[in-house]
């Protein structure tokens, strides 16, 4: 099979969405000798080895996509990233986290796509690979339509194994062209066969609490994502609320096209998704800072425990129960056909 960008000469730059970028607020300034940071985390791999993940937060150029959900613009640079930046950053991070032990896993999340030149520049793979040889996988972020030679090269220079982290976000057939840039539903599917067939590993992101999808079926269309991206080949998918980094998206939700995400959404989202996955893949919902969108102090530290019990043990263990009553219940049945 070609790459996966060989098939259309779609290019990113093309696309307007000033509106977009113009609705956004400042970012931060980031040294692109720093990175942004990096965090041990226990995970449940593909592997049954596989535990301890470290992830490094990389500072490299923006991606040029521009997609309207996305809040990642936040942590990259204004600019190309520098030659040599990267494995500066990578190797002061790894420094920071030592020990590395047996069959840990490592994710380098540039916030950009790994395999654009202006983020990840391709004088800068080898040594990154180099760097990364202690880890038994390495997972990296990637919009489908730039996987080709340079991944394929990449995969083969590591130690361990290679997995793309690439975001689908929804099969909603409405919803989804109008949050994502420069690819399809089909461009996903092409992708993820290619990265299988090379023996890659592939991560999928899906959103849960997306606009204009109603609030009761927020569970239901993240669950059916997540089966498409499995039925696909996609080895795990990650479950993430949507993070209002954006000013379109804070414009939506003022306009009542965005409902507020709620910790019940991904817990339904989560329940939901192992159901239909029915261990075919790994499904787990993003922990991270996901006490924020609880409403009810009394029960959030259980329920976010219990959402890492079923990330652990790929299995719906029994609600949470509390009497409050402003964030509970199922918010939906089947999403709708």
């Amino acid at each position: 099979m070609s790459p996966p960008g060989s098939q259309r000469a779609a290019v990113a730059t093309t696309i307007d969405r000033s509106g977009v970028r113009e609705a956004r607020p400042a970012k931060p300034t980031y040294d692109a000798r720093q990175p942004i940071g990096q965090r041990w985390e226990v995970e449940r791999g593909v592997l049954a080895s596989q535990r301890r993940s470290l992830t490094v937060f990389l500072a490299g150029a923006e991606c040029p996509f521009t997609c309207l959900f996305c809040d990642l613009w936040q942590y990259t640079l204004p600019s190309q990233t520098p030659a040599g930046a990267l494995p500066h950053q990578l190797a002061g991070a790894l420094a920071a986290a030592a020990p590395i032990e047996a069959n840990d896993a490592i994710k380098l999340y540039n916030a950009s796509n790994f395999f654009d030149r202006r983020a990840v520049p391709p004088g800068d793979l080898p040594e990154i690979a180099d760097l990364c040889s202690p880890f038994t996988r390495v997972t990296v972020e990637s919009h489908p339509k730039l996987l080709g030679n340079a991944c394929a090269d990449f995969a083969d220079r590591l130690s361990g194994r290679l997995e793309i982290a690439m975001g689908l976000e929804t099969v909603h057939p409405t919803v989804f062209p109008r949050l994502k840039d420069g690819m399809t539903i089909e461009d996903f599917d092409t992708a993820t066969t290619w990265a299988k067939e090379r023996g890659i590993g592939v991560r999928t992101f899906v959103l849960v609490g997306l606009p204009w999808i109603a609030e009761e079926s927020f569970a239901g269309w993240a669950a059916r994502s997540a089966l498409h991206a499995i039925e696909a080949g996609a080895d795990r998918v990650s479950l993430i609320p949507l993070r209002a980094g954006s000013g379109t998206l804070t414009e939506l939700r003022k306009r009542g096209e965005l409902a507020p995400i709620r910790l019940r959404h991904l817990e339904d989202a989560l329940e939901k998704a192992l159901g239909l996955v029915d261990g075919a893949g790994l499904v787990e919902a993003d922990l991270w800072d996901v006490p924020a969108l609880a409403t009810c102090d009394r029960c959030a530290d259980r329920r976010v425990a219990r959402l890492a019990t079923m990330n652990r043990e790929q299995r719906i263990v029994d609600s949470v129960e509390c009497s409050c009553s402003t964030d509970r219940g199922s918010s939906d049945g089947p999403a709708p056909e």
